[in-house]
């Protein structure tokens, strides 16, 4: 099985006519992802290739069938891009835009509330079921289909590393979600330590933290009290200096919290098996799974 995304999906692209939306929509084809529409306002009744461009996300899921939204719209634009996916009734928005102010999140995030769609990202690289779907930018051929291990990650390119390890040590991949590092985003570990709890093709999972607020000591807790699979995790940012933003919009350590090293106390409190050397994560995934 999987969570989220799978054979099923029907994947509508909004910005599909930019270059971005375009790269990633065909990416997503080859991969086999089934891309039933993109939505470009004003280019209605057009095609990327062999995909129908509509107007609207309502036009994509009424006459595409689409359950599911990419977004690659501006970051000026994209709350309202996210909102309208919600709004049109598609289950699962995954928006990989960066830059999108936090003040335009918090107004998305009151107006989820009012839906039964569950927001990826922003600033994330999407998520992959491998050999079923792959929605965002990450490298398919570097996935391994067939599980049993879940992935779940705040860093893009820390997901893409943590991945090819466990390939290269014959261990396969239920789902695969980076989950982004903006301050205020939709889905958070929590929302995905209890979905692979759930799953029963999901025997374990990888847990990638860094540096900066309080959602990796929050999923150590829920670890201790709910995760009944093993969790290896790792944080990023052991070196980083207090006051130092690190990339991420949300990774940043300040007031002597969101530390490299109180995360790390945390997950191994919560019981989780944390890898301090990522060149060797793959070699303690292969012991502990």
């Amino acid at each position: 099985m999987s969570i989220f995304a799978d054979a099923d999906t029907r994947l509508v692209v909004q910005g599909i006519t930019g270059k971005e939306g375009q790269f990633h929509a065909r990416q997503c084809v080859e991969y086999g992802t089934k891309v039933v529409a993109g939505v470009t306002p004003g280019k209605g009744g057009q095609k990327m290739d062999a995909i129908p461009v509509f107007n609207s996300v309502a036009e994509a899921v009424s006459e595409a069938g689409a359950n599911c939204s990419l977004i690659f719209v501006p970051p000026p634009f994209a709350a309202d891009a996210i909102m309208e996916a919600a709004d049109a009734g598609v289950d699962l928005i995954v928006t990989i835009t960066e830059g999108i102010p936090v003040l335009d999140m918090m107004r998305v995030k009151h107006y989820l509330k009012t839906s039964s769609a569950r927001l990826i990202g922003p600033n994330c690289p999407g998520i992959i079921t491998p050999g079923e779907a792959k929605v965002g930018i990450m490298p398919g051929p570097i996935h391994k289909p067939g599980g049993p291990i879940g992935v779940v990650s705040r860093s893009g390119t820390l997901t893409y590393e943590v991945v090819y390890q466990l390939t290269l040590q014959d261990i396969g991949q239920t789902t695969c979600i980076g989950i982004g590092g903006d301050p205020v985003n939709g889905t958070n570990f929590i929302d995905c330590l209890a979905a692979f709890e759930a799953d029963p093709d999901t025997r374990g999972v990888v847990m990638v933290g860094e540096i900066g607020g309080s959602a990796e000591e929050q999923a150590a807790e829920f670890i201790r009290q709910n995760m009944s699979k093993p969790v290896v995790g790792f944080i990023a940012g052991m070196t980083a200096p207090p006051g130092r933003r690190m990339g991420h919009a949300g990774a940043i350590i300040s007031g002597g919290a969101g530390t490299a090293q109180g995360k790390v106390e945390a997950l191994k409190a919560g019981g989780a098996h944390v890898c301090e050397d990522l060149g060797r994560l793959g070699e303690l995934c292969a012991k502990v799974f």
